[in-house]
């Protein structure tokens, strides 16, 4: 079941970055299939690992976790250098290889959730003590945080650090500690938005979009105009008006408003209900896993995918402000997609040992 929602995702995902590119395609690069042949490579190359990764044994992960970590923070480092991290957007997050470009934060989220899973199953009984087991686990996280948030990408940052507390929680760290880590989360996060002139645009944004129409509030005008006219059936597939140059760049990080619009509240509800089944069943996989390591590490997986599609969406019907994430196996991209769909082979590998 959990392969044949990632396949349907990933298909109406194909269908969609075409439907919501082919105007700009053609408009930037005199080829309306430009984005389709790019994601489809991504796809095929993202399927390949994924099936590749699925036959590994995941306790294989473990063994190497430590080298996976350094290279992962090692690539964070290099981003930050001048002159091989590419901006985009207004955060230096990319290095270029070739003709493409990797994004490190994103091998960041699943390298680190790795290697949490490997200390925490390792470690479990040191959980409880916030000195041996709660601070040395966040020390890690917010290391891994910070550097991301030098790019910067609070979007990315947040994904991160919510499935690995998600992990802490789950392999027994007191809730008293997670209620202290609270108070400091919303005054570090306070610090970061008043630090940031652009952050605080982005809330005044989402409270009154229309206060700046044609500045910060654009986006998410252009998205509810997208979503509301989409009504319960949608105005057809490929008959999206906002893709026409009102919604910037629909391919990406406003996919979904486009899929309200051409497929309407059936066709999101459509999307939202895959994901929810992603959920469940990775979940289900999770808590069957025959060891410590595999229910970690599978829980931190599907909360990564469930937390960055929670987050995706909910800008992009106007519940939280931009955070400038992707949503997974829809939006265009390169290496989140073949990361993410890499993180789906750990998954599906942990159901074959599964006790179900």
């Amino acid at each position: 079941m959990l392969l044949i929602v990632i396949i349907a995702l990933l298909t109406i995902g194909v269908v969609m970055v075409y439907s919501s590119s082919y105007i700009w395609a053609e408009y930037k690069f005199n080829d309306a299939f430009y984005f389709l042949k790019r994601q489809l490579l991504f796809a095929g190359a993202g399927v390949v690992s994924m099936l590749i990764v699925m036959f590994i044994p995941y306790s294989t992960w473990k063994r190497y976790s430590k080298l996976i970590l350094i290279t992962c923070f090692i690539l964070l480092i290099i981003v930050l250098i001048p002159g091989i991290g590419l901006v985009r957007g207004g955060a230096q997050s990319w290095i270029g290889v070739g003709a493409f470009s990797i994004q490190p934060s994103e091998f960041m989220k699943l390298g680190l959730i790795i290697f949490l899973a490997s200390i925490l199953s390792s470690k479990q009984k040191y959980i409880t003590s916030f000195r041996k087991g709660f601070v040395p686990s966040l020390l890690l996280v917010f290391t891994a945080f910070g550097l991301i948030m030098l790019q910067p990408d609070l979007g990315t940052g947040m994904v991160l650090v919510l499935s690995c507390m998600v992990m802490i929680f789950v392999c027994g760290a007191r809730l008293s500690h997670f209620i202290g880590l609270a108070l400091l989360g919303v005054l570090g996060l306070v610090g970061l938005i008043a630090s940031a002139p652009y952050r605080i645009d982005r809330i005044t944004a989402f409270l009154n979009p229309w206060e700046d129409p044609l500045g910060d509030g654009f986006q998410i005008i252009q998205s509810l105009y997208a979503i509301g006219p989409g009504g319960l059936m949608g105005l057809g597939l490929g008959k999206s008006l906002q893709k026409y140059f009102y919604l910037p760049e629909p391919q990406n990080d406003f996919i979904f408003a486009i899929v309200a619009e051409e497929l309407g509240f059936i066709g999101g509800s459509l999307v939202l209900f895959l994901f929810l089944l992603l959920l469940w069943r990775g979940i289900k996989i999770s808590l069957e896993a025959p060891d410590l390591f595999g229910r970690l590490l599978g829980l931190g997986i599907v909360s990564m995918l469930a937390i960055q599609a929670m987050i995706n969406i909910s800008v992009v019907i106007g519940l939280i402000p931009v955070t400038g994430i992707t949503l997974p196996f829809l939006s265009y991209g390169g290496s989140s997609l073949t990361l993410t769909l890499c993180s789906v082979g750990i998954l599906l590998n942990i159901s074959i040992y599964s006790k179900m």
